[in-house]
Parts: structure tokens; C-alpha cells; sequence
């Protein structure tokens, strides 16, 4: 189970029963404490994260899985105002210009026995609040001068949940849970009523959050982007406002310890303080836990359903129900959730409350399918797998009043919906075999426009960075898989000056081949790249079947072949970034049809190119290419995930992890059906499914005892989704199966209560 980004396992809620039943004064924090030793669970600064493992033992002991030891009480009492009175100086009392006040600094209170009284009483004398408690981590500090303390102020650990600041940032529950370490919270402030200096209080918080950020990573290695307050709704907040803080709602009255969610407390401001530019981006990146790794199966899964998602981290009720799911969509792959469902109210119901789920991430949902990808790619014992990167958009414009969406077109306000970016492992003859990485994002309108200055930032802060984020995922399944080569496949997009740079790294890791953009300058040579490819002579020619696209007819073309060895040199601005050794291949089309575009492909590779028919072979694995973006448009046309009503981005990503691995299972069946036509159609589907499907084709009541061909399946199928299936006609597309598919589960559950009852 997943909770607060940790994995909980069968073995560590085991653990944790045995140990509270034996260890008669263990308390929950020291249960706390173990639990983050045995799950390495730690913060950047090595220390153990028992302040966020608390919650989520309360979390394992709601859902029944485990007993807590009881609470004991706790108090809060520090010094008492008596004693630190006595160490205390008189106040400071000035009245004075901002301008005339010197020396004003923040001094760090904790671990000063000494100031750390003086703070206290402070507080405990002049702030409504007092000194305490402090929530979680904590930073207190004087605002010193030269003229002697003018008050005090402190940070502290976050609200876990607000809706208006988790609106305002754009999170999911799971983005939440994952970076809520990285916001802090002002919990007191207070300039003493003895020091009247007019905007004295907006200078100290000027101070204050350019100190924050290293202060707080120092002591907890962690380093904040954002800092929020609360501010009852009877004061402005001037200060505040005026050193540059938003106002972005108010709070729902709540509090940390109102569980009967009666709401008593004051409804109060959330103002919001970002610590660096891209706070936001940082904030909302998406979540990269650690991957599952295919292990031998104890049990043969029941089905395609439960081999793709049976893995799953979730909880057993929600994989339970993610398989279910699964299953529905794909019997009816072309219709809404209510569709879906069969009419079903109670089913309905269960798939709404599955997508709302903070655990039912993109992620969290996808991951048992990368693991079930790798382990039909451990089952070769060797060639090439192709891993073709492909982005592309999905537009939600139509759902009104939808949250978490962004930008997709060419202005901040046009259309509206998600980026989608993944990579599809496949075998060098084409036949789809899963996904090994993706991302799901929404562009943040606030930084919409800015590509000017995309030269100046790292790459690491740029949306290209999710080249390389897929790439290592490959990397890290060719380190698994030693006997086969894998081979990272892109379009122009990806000429990437640093995804060349990685992919040279390792001589073990995965290829890469994409097509050039830039016309990078080479070492040693006064052409450029195109310049010296064309001055090679043709090596011969080669000739390709381009399919249909949207400004393209199909057709053949003759393709004359040039390639040779190069070095690329580093853009201006990437001195550090080393010469790339790598093979390119030019392809054009010498002679094109007055009304077709020339095909003029050059490639670059890190694999070794020194002979035509290598020169070839690079040429028809970038020409396969062409198989995510036939899956991309499965994805939209087939599954009609651009109509889903969820109203709200991370429903819509979690329904879309579902969708992908449907659409994937089309297109390999349709890939399958013409690569091995021969086969047993019960390879692919169930007694039930080709008994109901040939009973429809023929007409007959009676089934055959054997099974048809996979080849003749796919064309009874595709005939239920239009496919005529005339002698020129081919086989039928990954469309007509979807339609089809949406039939036959109607057919097969008529045949199941006909045959077996229901």
C-alpha cells in the first residue's frame, strides 16, 4: 500500500502488529521511529522522517490494518515566564524612521538555551498566540538591531491540507503529499508594541524569506519554495501584502485536530510567498517513485487484465477494483464511464469514487504494466527492442469549470487540457509490447510564453528534460536485461544535445536514434553536420512504403542512402558538455511526386553504421517510429479519452493510465493478427469471447470445437465495427476493432447467460 510516497508492504504492517503486541511501553513515537529505520525512510539531511511516518500510521490504523499503542499526553509547557523573566532585558522601546534603524538582522534561536527564553517569553507576554506549539519542524528567530530586540518571529512544518492553496498551486492529493515538505509555514510573528517604525514589519519579512531557504535547508535538508501564514479576516495583513505576499482564499475553519469536521475555528486569509521563480513547476512536477521490478509470478494471473495491473501498490479492494475497471473498459472500449458500467448505478459509483482516489495516481496505476512490459522483454533471449518517445496533446477545453488543466495551444487562454509524453517498447518487426515510462503534465499558464528564455535555463528546468526522464527509465531496463539491446527512437523533438550526451555515457546502456533538427557544427571541420553528410556519395538507395498522415497520401518512395561517422561539438553555451562521436544517415528523396513533399530523413546515431544494409536497418527502425503516433491516435479516437466528464485533471490521468494500456492492447492484437496470423485465436481471447463471436459470424447456435485462426477472429471482430472486409479491403484497423470490441462484449455476456446462466 501507498501511502505519503511509501511503499507499506505485507512484510513491514506484519512487522509493525508483532511489535506493538510485544513491546508492552513502546510509544508511537518510538513505533514511529522504528518504522523509518526499517523502510530507510529518511530526509535529504539523513534524518528519520518520523514527523511524516505519524500520520501515516494513523492512516494504516483507520483502514483496520494495524493497533497503535495508546496515546499518552502531551505537553507544551517550555519555561516558564517566571524563570525566563529573569534573563530577560527590558524591551526595546524606539519610535523611529525605517531609514534611521541600523543593524537589523534575523538571529537563529534554536539551540540557544539563552535566546531561546528570551523568545518564549516574547511571545508568551505579547503575541495572542503565545510560544506554542509548533507544528512539526520548526525555526525561531529575534529580530535583532542595533538598537536591541524589536521582536521575534518562527516557521514552522505546513498545513496538510488547504483548498485554496492546493487550488492555487495546481496539486493532485498525491503531488501533495509527495512536496508538501518544500512549503513552510510563518506560524508567529510579532514586532514588539514598544517599537513603533513604520514599515518595519514588511522590511523583516523581506529579510526573512531571502534567509529561509538556506536556514531551513541546513537544518532539515530539505529546501522550501514557498512559505504560507494565515491572517484572521479582522485584519488587511498590510505587511504582508505590502512585502509582496497573495492573498489566495481563506480557510475552511477547520484546524489540525478537528476530526468531527464541525468547523468551529475562525475562518482566516492564506497569504503565499514564493522562495525562488519556478516554485510552481517544482511543485506540480510529476511524481517518479521508485519502479517495480518484474519478479517470477507465484500464480498464473486469470487474465490480460490482472497481468497488467494485478501488481499494482494500491490496496487490495482498489487493485481489485483497478483489474474490474480495466476489464470494463476494454469490453467497451469506445464508451463513457456510465456505458462502461452496464447500466450499473453501484458499479458507476465505484469507478467515479477509483478515479477519485488521492492513491489512484498515472503513476501508481502504470506501474505494474511497465513491470509486465520488462518481463515480455526479459522472455527474449535476444535482438533489439525498439522504444520509440512521442509527445502529444489532450484537449479537455469542452469540460467546463475543469481544475488542473493548462495551456495546449499556441496562446494562454485558446485550448485547454494535458501534454502526454511516453515511450512504447516494441520489436524490431513492429509488435507493441508496452509502455516503459510516461509523463502526464498541464503546462502552468504563468510561465506560458517564456520560450525566449529557455537558453538560460538548465535543462533540467526545461519541459525537454522529459527526453532524458525516459530515457534513464529505459537505461535502467537494459541494465535488467543484458541479452537484448534496447534502442531509444525520436522525432526531430529529440535532437537533444544533452540526450546525446547521456546516451553515450554507458557503453552497456541503450542506444539512441533520432532525427537531426540542428545543423551542429563538428569537430574539426569547417561544414557543418548536413553540409558534410551531402558531400558523401550515395551508397545506394533503399525503398520505403509511407503510410497515410494527415497531409500525406500513402505511396512508395525511392530514398538515395549517404552516411558516415562524425563529431558533434556542444552548442555555444554547453562548453561543458563533451564531443559526441556518433554515425549519421542521410535519406532523400531525389525524385517525389510533383504533389508530395520529398522525404528527407537524417538520423544520427550512437550505433555503429558501416555498411549499406546497417545504413538500412537504422532506416527502418526510425520508420517504426510511425507506431506511437497510430497509438496516439488510438488513444483519442479509440478510447475517446478527450471525452471523459471528470472535471478535474488527476481523475482524468488516472482514467488515461487505464486508457493507454487499452489502447496498447489493440494495437498489439492488430499487429499480432497480421505478424502471426496462424495462431489460435484463444491467444488472445477467451472461450466465451470467439465462442459468442463465431456463433454471431455463422449464424449457427452451435460452436465449433475448434477455435478459429487469430487472423480470422480480428476480421469477425473488425466486421462488428464496420470492417466490409472485401477482397482489397487488408485487415482491419485498430478503429474498426475498437467498435468492434464494444459489440462483442455485448455478444459475450449474452452467450455467457445463455450457456451458463448469469
Amino acid at each position: 500500500m501507498l501511502i505519503a510516497g511509501q511503499l507499506f508492504t505485507d512484510e513491514i504492517i506484519e512487522r509493525i502488529r508483532v511489535t506493538v503486541r510485544s513491546t508492552a511501553d513502546l510509544t508511537r513515537c518510538g513505533l514511529s521511529r522504528l518504522v523509518c529505520e526499517w523502510m530507510n525512510w529518511k530526509n535529504p539531511a539523513g534524518k528519520l522522517r518520523d514527523s511524516s511516518c505519524r500520520p501515516a500510521l494513523l492512516k494504516l490504523e483507520a483502514l483496520g490494518l494495524i493497533q497503535l499503542p495508546g496515546a499518552k499526553p502531551v505537553g507544551f509547557g517550555g519555561t516558564s515566564s517566571a524563570k525566563a523573566t529573569e534573563v530577560v532585558p527590558e524591551w526595546t522601546k524606539l519610535k523611529s524612521e525605517l531609514s534611521k534603524v541600523s543593524g537589523i538582522k534575523l538571529v537563529l534561536v534554536n539551540g540557544k538555551k539563552k535566546l531561546s527564553e528570551i523568545w518564549r517569553v516574547m511571545m508568551n507576554t505579547h503575541h495572542p498566540l503565545g510560544d506554542g506549539p509548533l507544528c512539526g519542524a520548526r525555526l525561531r528567530y529575534l529580530i535583532d538591531s542595533d538598537h536591541g530586540y524589536l521582536g521575534a518571529l518562527s516557521f514552522s512544518s505546513p498545513a496538510r491540507r488547504l483548498s485554496a492553496r492546493d487550488l492555487y498551486i495546481g496539486w493532485t492529493e498525491a503531488t501533495r503529499e509527495a512536496r508538501l515538505p518544500l512549503i513552510v509555514m510563518n506560524s508567529r510573528f510579532l514586532i514588539l508594541p514598544t517599537v513603533n517604525v513604520p514599515c518595519l514589519a514588511s522590511h523583516v519579512l523581506s529579510v526573512a524569506t531571502k534567509q529561509l531557504a538556506n536556514d531551513w535547508e541546513k537544518h532539515y535538508g530539505v529546501r522550501p519554495v514557498l512559505v504560507e501564514t494565515f491572517v484572521d479576516k479582522d485584519y488587511k495583513g498590510t505587511c504582508y501584502l505590502a512585502a509582496n505576499w497573495k492573498n489566495v482564499g481563506v480557510t475552511s475553519g477547520r484546524g489540525r485536530q478537528d476530526k468531527d469536521r464541525s468547523a468551529k475555528l475562525n475562518h482566516k486569509q492564506i497569504l503565499l510567498y514564493p522562495l525562488q521563480k519556478n516554485w510552481r513547476k517544482i511543485l506540480t512536477a510529476p511524481l517518479k517513485f521508485p519502479r517495480i521490478v518484474p519478479s517470477a509470478r507465484i500464480a498464473k494471473p486469470v487474465d490480460w487484465a490482472e497481468e497488467e495491473f494485478g501488481e499494482c501498490r494500491l490496496n487490495k479492494a482498489l487493485t481489485s477494483r483497478l483489474v474490474t475497471i480495466a476489464r470494463n473498459f476494454y469490453g467497451h472500449p469506445m464508451a463513457n464511464i456510465p456505458e462502461a458500467s452496464d447500466g450499473d448505478a453501484t458499479k458507476m459509483q465505484a469507478m467515479y469514487r477509483f478515479f477519485a482516489h488521492e492513491d489512484a495516481t498515472f503513476e501508481t496505476i502504470l506501474q505494474p504494466h511497465y513491470a509486465a512490459t520488462e518481463r515480455r522483454i526479459s522472455e527474449m533471449s535476444s535482438g533489439v527492442v525498439l522504444v520509440p518517445q512521442d509527445t502529444t496533446s489532450l484537449n479537455f477545453t469542452n469540460l467546463r469549470k475543469a481544475e488542473g488543466f493548462g495551456p495546449i495551444g499556441t496562446t494562454k487562454d485558446g485550448a485547454q487540457g494535458l501534454h502526454l509524453h511516453s515511450s512504447l517498447a516494441m520489436t524490431a518487426e513492429g509488435v507493441p509490447l508496452g509502455f516503459l515510462d510516461a509523463l502526464c503534465w498541464a503546462r502552468d499558464p504563468e510561465e506560458f510564453g517564456k520560450k525566449a528564455k529557455r537558453h538560460k535555463l538548465p535543462i533540467e528546468e526545461k519541459e525537454s528534460y522529459r527526453w532524458l526522464s525516459n530515457y534513464q527509465a529505459i537505461a535502467a531496463v537494459q541494465a535488467r536485461n543484458p541479452q537484448v539491446t534496447l534502442v531509444s527512437v525520436g522525432d526531430r523533438e529529440a535532437d537533444i544535445y544533452e540526450l546525446i550526451a547521456e546516451a553515450i555515457k554507458d557503453p552497456k546502456g541503450p542506444k539512441l536514434l533520432v532525427r537531426a533538427k540542428h545543423n551542429r557544427e563538428l569537430e574539426d571541420e569547417q561544414k557543418l553536420l548536413i553540409e558534410t553528410i551531402e558531400g558523401m556519395a550515395i551508397a545506394g538507395e533503399y525503398e520505403v512504403h509511407l503510410p497515410t498522415q494527415k497531409n500525406r497520401k500513402k505511396r512508395d518512395a525511392k530514398l538515395s542512402i549517404r552516411y558516415g561517422a562524425v563529431t558533434l561539438c556542444p552548442p555555444k553555451g554547453k562548453s561543458n558538455l563533451p564531443n559526441i562521436p556518433v554515425w549519421a544517415v542521410l535519406a532523400r528523396e531525389e525524385n517525389a511526386p510533383k504533389d508530395a513533399e520529398p522525404i528527407d530523413w537524417l538520423v544520427i546515431t550512437t550505433i555503429k553504421v558501416e555498411t549499406l544494409d546497417e545504413a538500412i536497418e537504422k532506416l527502418q527502425w526510425y520508420a517504426r517510429r510511425w507506431t506511437i503516433e497510430v497509438f496516439h491516435r488510438t488513444l483519442k479516437s479509440g478510447c475517446g479519452i478527450e471525452e471523459r466528464q471528470l472535471q478535474d485533471a488527476a481523475r482524468i490521468e488516472a482514467c488515461l493510465a487505464i486508457d493507454m494500456v487499452i489502447a496498447w492492447r489493440i494495437c498489439y492484437l492488430v499487429k499480432l493478427g497480421r505478424e502471426v496470423p496462424d495462431l489460435p485465436c484463444t491467444v488472445y481471447f477467451d472461450d466465451y469471447e470467439w465462442k459468442a463471436l463465431v456463433v454471431n459470424n455463422t449464424k449457427n447456435p452451435v460452436p465449433p470445437e475448434t477455435p478459429p485462426t487469430l487472423e480470422n477472429a480480428m476480421r469477425m471482430v473488425g466486421k462488428l465495427g464496420g470492417f466490409l472486409g472485401r477482397k482489397l479491403d487488408g485487415q482491419p484497423g485498430a478503429e474498426c476493432l475498437w467498435r468492434g470490441f464494444n459489440t462483442l462484449a455485448a455478444l459475450t455476456g449474452l452467450w455467457t447467460v445463455m450457456n451458463h446462466g448469469p
